[in-house]
């Protein structure tokens, strides 16, 4: 069998051709096809022509050599950037989430249990969860899953503060609530917020641009208004109140600080967390009769009551990563501003699963958080932009 004559002559030039330039104008006459492939042979000889030439001209020059150094440099700070917003944004999500589901574990305790008990269990349920959590550590470091160091006297000292912190916030929280009606521990609340930018101003350093000013004080505008017919304050209420503020800014900035001078894995930081909060806490709850409470209460000692605070232990042990991951990679500002904006979908949801009534002011100081939200994080967003452009 015998070849075409066109096939034929197309190989004969096609292998050719780049050795008779002349003959290429009557060749992509005859055939139009060639002038795509000739086309990408010039494209493929033209790029190998200027590497070469930008390689030797690199070598040869020094500033061909800054500017390549220059141009990769950036290629890299762009990629640390981006990298970096994903793990503010990912952290602010996984502390929002456990922080609302911690709250909607513990109101269904409450709205289950608490009829049943002769006082409360506030501090017992924190010792209970923390226990859990050091159970979940210790138990994935066995496995495998995390690595820390083994319990050490001066790494606790270390981070002894931060569960002293807690404690204080733990006790001026309940005691405000039992002297302040609830907006206005609200309002405290936001005006914690802005103690804690300004610690994070003064301690860290921390750039504060004017819109993030407005976000706080449009939220504190917004709960103000919402409890303007309901303030009640008295001297002991306001005093519970300003040492509850005082004990949150400093747990959150200290946290920051231990974040960042303590080394430990965050998972390091869970366990000796959980582990000195409940040397801290148990002893309070056999002084002030919560433990002995729970063991005369034989109508909570149900396998229910049991899987709930589990559970609850599970959610207080993501939930301690979640807050130490939140403010190692964002700041404490950022941490503040998330714990206020949880309240939002927490009150919508314990609307909606609990049945608990959400009044019209309720409804408006909502409406005014999410404002000043938007806000804080198109503040952010912005600040964000600007210090790109700066490193530009």
């Amino acid at each position: 069998m015998t070849m075409s004559p066109v096939r034929k002559t197309t190989v004969v030039h096609l292998s050719s051709i780049h050795h008779h330039p002349s003959s290429s104008d009557h060749l992509q006459q005859q055939y139009p096809f060639l002038n795509t492939y000739t086309n990408q042979c010039k494209l493929h000889h033209y790029s190998a022509y200027q590497n070469s030439n930008m390689a030797g001209a690199s070598e040869k020059d020094p500033e061909a050599q800054k500017l390549l150094a220059k141009d990769e440099g950036f290629s890299k700070e762009k990629a640390a950037s981006s990298g970096s917003a994903s793990k503010a944004i990912s952290s602010c999500a996984l502390y929002a989430g456990c922080s609302i589901s911690m709250v909607l574990v513990n109101k269904s305790l409450a709205s289950s249990y608490n009829h049943l008990i002769d006082g409360d269990l506030n501090i017992l349920l924190v010792v209970f969860q923390a226990v859990i959590a050091v159970m979940a550590v210790s138990f994935s470091k066995q496995m495998g899953w995390v690595e820390y160091p083994a319990f050490n006297m001066a790494t606790a000292k270390q981070w002894a503060p931060v569960n002293i912190m807690f404690c204080g916030m733990l006790f001026t929280g309940m005691a405000s609530l039992q002297h302040n009606s609830v907006p206005i521990v609200t309002i405290f609340k936001n005006i914690t917020n802005i103690v804690v930018t300004a610690g994070d101003y003064y301690f860290f350093g921390s750039h504060v641009e004017g819109l993030v000013i407005a976000a706080f004080a449009t939220m504190l505008a917004g709960a103000i208004f919402a409890a303007k017919n309901d303030v009640s304050i008295t001297s002991i209420g306001v005093f519970w109140m300003t040492m509850n503020c005082l004990t949150t800014a400093g747990y959150i900035l200290y946290m920051k600080f231990a974040t960042k001078t303590v080394k430990l894995s965050k998972f390091g930081m869970v366990f000796y967390n959980n582990v000195l909060c409940t040397v801290f806490l148990l002893p309070v709850t056999l002084m002030n009769g919560e433990f002995m409470n729970f063991l005369n209460t034989g109508a909570i000692h149900t396998a229910d009551y049991a899987w709930k605070n589990t559970f609850a232990g599970f959610v207080g042990f993501f939930l301690n990563f979640a807050s130490l991951n939140c403010v190692a990679n964002t700041g404490p500002t950022t941490y503040a501003i998330v714990g206020s904006l949880t309240k939002v979908p927490t009150a919508i949801l314990g609307w909606t699963l609990f049945n608990a009534e959400i009044t019209p002011q309720t409804w408006f100081f909502i409406g005014v958080s999410m404002c000043g939200g938007f806000m804080y994080s198109y503040a952010k967003i912005r600040s964000s932009r600007n210090a790109k452009k700066r490193g530009n």
